[in-house]
């Protein structure tokens, strides 16, 4: 907890801010930007949860300066009041009310289950958009890489960015999402430095198809809506997609 790195919204927002340190969080918490009530990204659950759902970050955030303890009050019952008749409140009735599966609560399902199902679709997006762009970057040298002979790796730029890109899904595929400025990064560099490749040889069609998927790339680790994470996904993948074939077949 104290060397992770913490993303927080409000619940009225729709994109996150981070990554913070623990130490940036308990400034923001003295100056009251960040509160209890403040949503955090929990990589473990892969869900957004306030921090006051959370006892070790809400203890180190806002610890107890005092704690007062007060006489139980005794209750009463009324002599002529028949006691009601309620059936207890089980996890399941809880889970149901926060998913909009009840009838009080159908039309209005927690928005938190949304972000973060489409915290998910994201990851696994941008998962799905590394491994097709390495294996573009990647299969054409594969003798290269076979030879392992620094010189002929120095050579190949893209073999660099193709192994670059197989580690970082590696690491997604294990959940750390911290990693996200880094992929971020790895998304403007594939537009930049593939780009010019391209432009440098006058073809503009494959600038469009790493146009795409890096934008698609950059764009999954941000969003937080289920709608616009799945269209910026299937763009990224379509021209990681494209780019690939363009890669192997020329």
């Amino acid at each position: 907890m104290v060397t992770q790195e913490f993303y927080i919204r409000s619940a009225e927002e729709s994109e996150a801010r981070g990554p913070f340190t623990l130490e940036q969080m308990t400034s923001l918490a003295e100056t009251g930007q960040v509160t209890p009530e403040t949503l955090f990204y929990d990589a473990g659950s892969e869900q957004w949860s306030a921090i006051k759902s959370n006892a070790e970050l809400q203890t180190l955030l806002f610890p107890e300066k005092t704690k007062l303890k007060l006489r139980p009050q005794e209750s009463f019952s009324a002599l002529n009041t028949a006691p009601a008749a309620a059936a207890p409140i089980t996890v399941d009735d809880m889970l149901a009310a926060a998913e909009g599966r009840t009838a009080e609560t159908k039309d209005k399902s927690d928005p938190e289950i949304a972000m973060a199902r489409a915290a998910k679709i994201g990851m696994w997006s941008a998962i799905v958009i590394l491994l097709v762009s390495a294996a573009g970057e990647v299969l054409p040298a594969v003798d290269v890489i076979m030879a392992f002979t620094p010189a002929k790796l120095l050579a190949q730029p893209l073999v660099l960015l193709g192994l670059l890109d197989a580690l970082l899904a590696l690491l997604l595929m294990l959940g750390m999402v911290t990693l996200y400025p880094v992929v971020r990064f790895r998304a403007a560099l594939g537009l930049g430095f593939i780009g010019f490749l391209f432009w440098a040889h006058g073809q503009s069609l494959p600038i469009l198809l790493v146009a795409a998927a890096s934008t698609g790339l950059f764009c999954c680790t941000l969003f937080v809506s289920v709608t616009a994470v799945i269209v910026v996904g299937l763009v990224g993948l379509a021209g990681a997609g494209a780019l690939t074939y363009l890669l192997l077949t020329t």
